[in-house]
């Protein structure tokens, strides 16, 4: 039987949360992802709620952003930002960070990074 992400997650959407924070407070405070916060608006509350909504589904769990905007369309969601690998790098970079601030285990924290990989990369939108 395939465990989900969420299960090993403890199936605590408190650990997505944890996980969401990290990544934001991060990309909020570190010069190394100036970039990808100036992709985001002054305030990070509404980008805090959808990222964690999806991850809750995404990782096997209540599937919140569905229920609230129906299938989540990324990439077409984020045409209007210009995604090409530098901002891909510097978001899968900071996501790495917050796996590891929010306490997520090791081993995986390398197997949710690795599965968000192809995500992030779907999202390019951008030469370059």
């Amino acid at each position: 039987m395939i465990t989900s992400f969420y299960e090993r997650l403890g199936s605590d959407e408190a650990t997505i949360r944890r996980l969401v924070d990290a990544f934001y407070d991060r990309m909020d405070r570190d010069p190394a992802y100036a970039e990808l916060r100036a992709l985001h608006p002054p305030s990070l509350d509404g980008s805090r709620d959808k990222l964690y909504w999806f991850l809750c589904g995404w990782t096997g769990g209540e599937p919140h952003y569905v229920a609230r905007f129906g299938h989540p369309r990324l990439r077409a969601r984020h045409l209007q930002v210009a995604i090409a690998s530098r901002e891909r790098d510097q978001w899968l970079a900071c996501m790495a960070d917050a796996l590891r601030d929010s306490g997520v285990e090791p081993g995986l924290a390398r197997e949710l990074h690795e599965a968000l990989v192809p995500v992030a990369d779907w999202m390019r939108n951008r030469e370059g």
